[in-house]
């Protein structure tokens, strides 16, 4: 588990590069924000640069796990197709080749022949990352790879990772918007039981450095298994006494905005862009919980960041059947099993909404105010 862990760290700043070599050199930022009109608007790979980038993203994930760890290769799993179709109507699946000239050439055919952008995006994909500091040592789960599987969100908060604005973060501080929402989510679950036992998230943009003027990023991780509980961030102090504060999305209901107003108080109550974003926050203390009524989130956006909740003693839970029990533990969200009546994307969908929480005691204080009204 200490080297899957170590992988995934190295991987998930592998990614986090490309994601910013896609903001840092022109002809790929060109394409990341232009959308085309006229006789171009019909090409995919120009109109959805941003699901390339994902893509690209999620395939050297998947590639570079595959390679160390076979046994798990049929059960990486991510949100994006990798298949494209370019401007001559073909046909083309993205993946990650042996060399860097290989790649390249595949995905200058998915860019109509845009070699310039193909050829640094495949420099982005096969350069090793610098080394990233993890304290690691020691760490011994008794779970074998092939017990296991993965989720991985590429970009999250697109949207945000699109816009590109850029906010100074201070620390204890939740800014609502910006790059910083960004993030490559890695998680890992049990294939028997679906509980999320490893996760690592990457923070790209999380600040410039002074001397180069480059985006630097920041990781995090944990690993939750049994008795085993490990996490990069530590838990955070518990706030003033009876004081609760929540993270929303601003298209939460405004029946849920008002309730959680109520419980909260209006300067208690929060809004950030990102599931994932919002579910760090969390991790890190800058809010209690976050509540979310839709089942607007997927497996891929929870996982990662649910296994460095656990670590830390807290949770993610379905928030419809919290207000149907009286009970969360039966709640907790898994991610080994599809909804078969579903199609598509949204067989992995968390349909119930979900409550993350650094501390079990609060979900009954979330769920009271909401019973009745959902």
């Amino acid at each position: 588990m200490a080297d899957l862990l170590r992988l995934l760290l190295r991987v998930a700043e592998k990614a986090a590069n490309v994601a910013r070599v896609c903001r840092q050199e022109a002809p790929l930022f060109q394409l990341l924000v232009q959308e085309k009109t006229g006789d171009d608007k019909n090409k995919k790979f120009v109109q959805d640069f941003k699901t390339l980038a994902d893509v690209v993203i999620q395939e050297m994930i998947r590639h570079d796990v595959g390679v160390k760890f076979p046994e798990m290769a049929d059960f990486i799993n991510g949100e994006e197709s990798n298949k494209f179709e370019n401007g001559l109507g073909e046909s083309v699946t993205v993946t990650v080749c042996a060399t860097e000239e290989d790649t390249a050439v595949l995905l200058a055919s998915v860019l109509d022949g845009d070699h310039t952008a193909a050829s640094l995006l495949a420099r982005a994909i096969h350069q090793d990352p610098e080394s990233i500091q993890a304290d690691t040592d020691g760490l011994t789960v008794p779970l074998s790879p092939s017990e296991l599987g993965i989720w991985i969100d590429p970009i999250d908060a697109t949207s945000q990772y699109i816009e590109g604005r850029e906010e100074v973060l201070e620390e204890g501080r939740l800014f609502p918007s910006g790059l910083h929402c960004a993030l490559v989510l890695i998680g890992v679950y049990l294939r028997s039981t679906g509980e999320p036992v490893m996760g690592v998230i990457n923070q790209p943009f999380n600040y410039k450095d002074p001397a180069g003027g480059g985006w630097k990023g920041k990781h995090f991780w944990g690993v939750s298994c049994g008795s085993i509980n490990v996490c990069s961030e530590t838990r955070p102090k518990a706030g003033p006494a009876g004081g609760l504060s929540a993270v929303l999305s601003s298209s939460e209901k405004p029946m849920v905005k008002e309730a959680l107003t109520s419980l909260c108080g209006p300067d208690k109550l929060m809004f950030a862009s990102g599931a994932g974003y919002k579910i760090l926050c969390v991790i890190q203390g800058l809010a209690d919980v976050y509540v979310l009524s839709e089942g607007s989130t997927f497996k891929w956006d929870s996982c990662a960041p649910h296994a460095l909740l656990r670590a830390l003693g807290g949770g993610v839970v379905d928030l419809h059947k919290c207000l149907q029990s009286s009970s969360g533990a039966e709640a907790e969200l898994t991610y080994h099993q599809p909804r078969t009546e579903c199609k598509g994307a949204d067989r992995w969908a968390n349909h119930g909404g979900l409550v993350a929480y650094r501390d079990c005691s609060q979900i009954s204080r979330i769920i009271a105010p909401l019973k009745g009204k959902l």
